[in-house]
């Protein structure tokens, strides 16, 4: 990386924000939580809400995988860099599990993700601008306030769906270990009007996602 020219560099990203909201990725070192779970009876409603749910997971890797390499791209550490990117490459678990349920429940994504990508982009690499520490504290508060959302979301889910209810719980506890990893690294406790700032933008994304 350090050979490339910045037009290499953006081309990359642009590249990787492409893939990232239009192509599903390939499924990692782990096995798909939900492989040994049965399929439950729902109907309409209940199949309508568990897709709305699950699309706007998928909506939030895809802004985390736009978080993270923008704060790779203006890491003023390099194995702060490296870490970044391989949270990234970590994250693409994720949403290959969120399209394959939605793919189980005929289902698309959100056709707003490059907005998501793109936005956690820029948040990602202004954090980073901004110091280390800072940057870690965003990822700290980022993943906190996930795995608060996807609690929420296990709460919401039809009582018989166990496969969704699977992924969910196993996604939590990664964003959580994610969160104790950026604690440890030194993160700083980001303002109280930061963090209330995230809440909204966060709000508007799963309002949006789980209709478009």
């Amino acid at each position: 990386m350090k050979h490339l020219n910045v037009i290499d560099k953006v081309l990359i990203e642009l590249e990787h924000s492409l893939r990232t909201c239009h192509v599903k990725p390939s499924a990692l070192a782990r096995t798909y939580p939900a492989q040994d779970k049965d399929f439950a009876e729902m109907d309409e409603p209940e199949t309508r809400l568990v897709a709305g749910l699950m699309r706007v997971n998928n909506a939030g890797e895809v802004a985390a995988q736009g978080l993270y390499r923008g704060q790779a791209a203006n890491a003023k550490n390099k194995s702060l860099q490296k870490d970044m990117l391989l949270a990234a490459d970590e994250e693409n678990e994720h949403l290959n599990w969120c399209q394959t349920r939605l793919e189980e429940l005929n289902a698309g994504r959100s056709l707003l993700d490059p907005f998501w990508y793109w936005g956690s982009f820029l948040l990602g690499s202004s954090a980073a601008a901004a110091g280390d520490k800072w940057s870690l504290g965003f990822v700290e508060e980022t993943e906190k306030q996930v795995g608060a959302h996807l609690e929420e979301h296990l709460q919401k889910l039809p009582e018989q769906d166990i496969r969704s209810k699977s992924i969910l719980l196993q996604m939590k506890t990664d964003e959580l270990k994610h969160a104790q990893n950026a604690h440890k690294a030194g993160a700083a406790p980001l303002p109280s009007f930061i963090q209330k700032t995230m809440k909204l933008v966060s709000k508007v994304m799963t309002v949006s996602a789980y209709r478009i």
